[in-house]
């Protein structure tokens, strides 16, 4: 047992090289990092491939799977880009290959697909045994000039084969296409866009290299879907995306209202935002119908053939189309935020995020160089093939001749060339010449060759000493791009459109479910409330539990907001439509929200929206505070003025007039004017009357040229003119004078 264990090799162990962990992880981590930044994650800029597409449609090409062509199985194509360029596992490069194939994945697939691959639906594509593929013309594009020396070559994996380290790519594919990969430690996330106007874009950067992103916005407003929906998105956001690199752009689904008569409708969905599973979706949205998170929403059903069909059923005619689409766009993926973040490979090395220009002008640079690169390699075969011909003329001028030292000397190769001064590629033409060449008119079709070749040869120089030359013949390729793929076309037409958000009122959701009806709020003195329906005048046969009888009572609808005062200062929201009842005697307030047993209910009111109300605690503090502030969205109500017991609130009264009146217990009577007490949305106000024993009575607003008028227990309405009420006019916080003759006993304004 003792016995020691050598490791692998035999020997002592002295072979052992101890390493630093922290060091050998860094190291290793940072070679796996680069390996997944360089080659699998991140698109190159100038052709926008990662290398998976890029050997897909190199070895398609290989299989001379153009366009137009007979399909081959994808068993055969996966074959060989596993085999020659790509080690790594058969399903991920079929899914890539389906993926290029896919219509409402790829705005311009770059593979013509026959069989099944996939669906919107989020369906699998058959296995690649089945399924058969072939190039679109965007991916012959892509490859175009691929065998003109256009691109450096490297080898593959095995170093058996050479493939292509990046494509000419004359379609811009980048862009066009987009591209969505997780790296280590950064992301890409490019949506696709019309490839007519990335052209124009493009062209526009040639003809003024220092235009602006917001000149080449005007020719790309921003993305355009292969499954279209419509772009929300603001034009400043849209800008900043587009010239720092990085941003979102808010998608919603298109939809329509189709009329089914008396009086109803539906909703239908016609298109969905990009990247959006269709069959998830729905589940999503049936789970929140059953939830109940979709109130606004009765029934969802996908009629769907090739084209998208979904119906929303709503839950009753009286709801707003475009409020039940907004409650949809709020909960689920028919509105999606889709993501760019143009983190590109620049010259196929350097991770970086770039913004639209810099991205145009890295694809521009590219096919310039494309451009120069196939100039050469064509000047090069020229210049080999006038050599020839420069030969075959000489041979022609003197074939008897030539006839005669071929037939006679013992090496007539070296003879030609010391005849005829010949170079040795010229001479072999010559011996490698057929003899059924030698007719007359063959010399006259060299002589028109040589002479067409000649020009070319001019041109070609030219253009290779003019960059001016250059950039105008790359123009001329992308105006040819733009034409083949113009909006006027069915590919190239743009799909996705631009809207303005519109903004919906959250509260009006509830309201939308609601039955508008005329109902009349009854609420008594110990705080029971009920709905009658309709708007009763007379309640005089209306009974109440035994000592107890009517506080107050308004009419109002069942969309209607109830204001419930409490004595502690807090203020607490009912809906209309589920108040109980007006068979029995209603229900108590306090079931309805959370009020301490302590505290008792001040008053009652209608919510109307942009009204002023002037709050006044018993101790005689008090401020006017907006409507709109008091609305509480919880049981626990919204605490509005602070009140420390014995205080409390008292008063509520909505502001009409310039002037406030305030009687006090001890039955005196001070007016001022209403601009003396401060506006809050909270707080314990300021003191409207001086008391020295008792509190506030009750608080009236006013308009002082109207005069003061109350009411007294004859139900009598008296009114003191302005004139009649200087002694009793003063300012907030003074005690005030006995109130006028007439003054109701109560002290109340009634």
């Amino acid at each position: 047992m003792g016995e020691r264990i050598n490791p692998p090799g035999g020997g002592s162990g002295d072979g052992i090289e101890p390493i630093n962990l922290r060091e050998a992880l860094e190291e290793r981590y940072l070679a796996y990092a680069l390996s997944t930044i360089m080659g699998r994650a991140l698109p190159d800029a100038r052709d926008g491939l990662k290398p998976v597409h890029r050997r897909i449609l190199h070895a398609m090409r290989l299989l001379k799977l153009d366009p137009g062509t007979a399909f081959k199985k994808c068993a055969r194509i996966v074959g060989d880009v596993i085999g020659k360029f790509h080690p790594h596992g058969d399903q991920s490069v079929y899914d890539a290959l389906v993926r290029l194939a896919q219509d409402f994945s790829q705005r311009y697939p770059l593979v013509d697909g026959q069989g099944n691959f996939g669906n919107i639906d989020g369906d699998n594509a058959a296995a690649y045994r089945y399924t058969e593929a072939r190039m679109t013309e965007v991916a012959r594009l892509l490859l175009d000039g691929i065998d003109e020396d256009s691109v450096d070559f490297r080898k593959t994996y095995n170093e058996e084969d050479e493939e292509p380290v990046v494509l000419p790519g004359a379609f811009p594919n980048l862009l066009a296409n987009g591209s969505q990969g997780i790296a280590v430690g950064m992301a890409t996330s490019i949506p696709p866009h019309n490839a007519a106007e990335i052209c124009d874009a493009a062209l526009h950067i040639i003809a003024n290299p220092d235009c602006t992103t917001r000149d080449l916005v005007a020719h790309v407003p921003g993305p355009d879907f292969p499954t279209g929906g419509i772009i929300v998105e603001g034009q400043a956001s849209i800008l900043e995306a587009y010239e720092t690199g990085r941003g979102a752009f808010r998608t919603r689904a298109r939809w329509i209202q189709e009329d089914t008569g008396r009086g109803t409708y539906q909703i239908i969905v016609t298109e969905i935002p990009y990247g959006v599973t269709k069959g998830r979706l729905i589940e999503k949205i049936a789970e929140l119908i059953i939830e109940k998170k979709l109130p606004l929403v009765a029934d969802v059903r996908d009629e769907s053939t090739e084209d998208i069909r979904l119906v929303f059923e709503p839950k009753s005619r009286n709801v707003d189309g475009a409020l039940l689409m907004e409650s949809l766009f709020k909960l689920t993926e028919l509105e999606s935020r889709i993501p760019l973040n143009m983190n590109v490979l620049l010259k196929g090395k350097i991770p970086k995020v770039v913004g639209l220009k810099e991205v145009l002008r890295e694809w521009l640079d590219h096919r310039r160089e494309v451009l120069v690169r196939r100039s050469s390699h064509r000047l090069s075969v020229i210049d080999k093939r006038l050599e020839v011909l420069a030969g075959l003329i000489i041979a022609y001028l003197n074939i008897d001749e030539v006839i005669h030292i071929i037939r006679t000397a013992d090496v007539p190769k070296q003879a030609l060339i010391a005849r005829f001064e010949l170079t040795d590629v010229q001479a072999e033409a010559i011996l490698n010449m057929r003899l059924r060449s030698l007719a007359k008119l063959e010399e006259m079709e060299l002589r028109k060759e040589h002479g067409e070749l000649s020009k070319e040869k001019e041109g070609i120089e030219k253009l290779l000493a003019s960059e001016a030359l250059q950039w105008k013949t790359v123009s001329w390729e992308i105006g040819n791009v733009k034409k083949q793929f113009s909006k006027e076309t069915p590919l190239g037409k743009r799909r996705t459109t631009f809207a303005e958000a519109t903004e919906v009122d959250v509260d009006a959701f509830a309201e939308a479910l609601v039955e508008r009806e005329p109902i009349t709020v009854v609420v008594s003195e110990k705080g029971w409330i009920r709905a009658l329906k309709g708007h009763v005048q007379d309640l005089s046969a209306l009974t109440f539990k035994t000592d107890d009888r009517l506080k107050v009572s308004f009419f109002a609808e069942t969309t209607s907001k109830l204001l419930v005062f409490a004595t502690n200062g807090k203020v607490f929201t009912l809906e209309g439509s589920k108040l109980p009842g007006g068979r029995g005697a209603g229900e108590p307030m306090r079931l309805m929200f959370d009020l301490e047993q302590e505290h008792d209910i001040v008053d009652v009111v209608q919510f109307k929206g942009g009204r002023k109300a002037l709050v006044a605690s018993r101790e005689g503090k008090g401020f006017v505070v907006a409507e709109d502030e008091l609305v509480a969205n919880t049981r626990k109500g919204k605490g509005v003025m602070g009140v420390d017991q014995p205080d409390e609130l008292a008063c509520v009264r909505f502001v009409e007039g310039d002037h406030v009146a305030v009687v006090g217990e001890n039955r005196k009577l001070v007016v001022f004017p209403l601009n003396q007490v401060p506006e809050m949305s909270r707080g314990k106000g300021v003191r409207l009357q001086k008391y020295k024993g008792g509190g506030l009575a009750d608080v009236k607003t006013f308009k002082l040229a109207d005069g003061l008028t109350w009411k007294d227990s004859s139900d009598r309405t008296w009114t003191v003119s302005e004139k009649d009420l200087i002694e009793w006019l003063g300012n907030r916080a003074d005690a005030g004078k006995l109130p006028p003759k007439g003054f109701p006993k109560n002290n109340k304004f009634g």
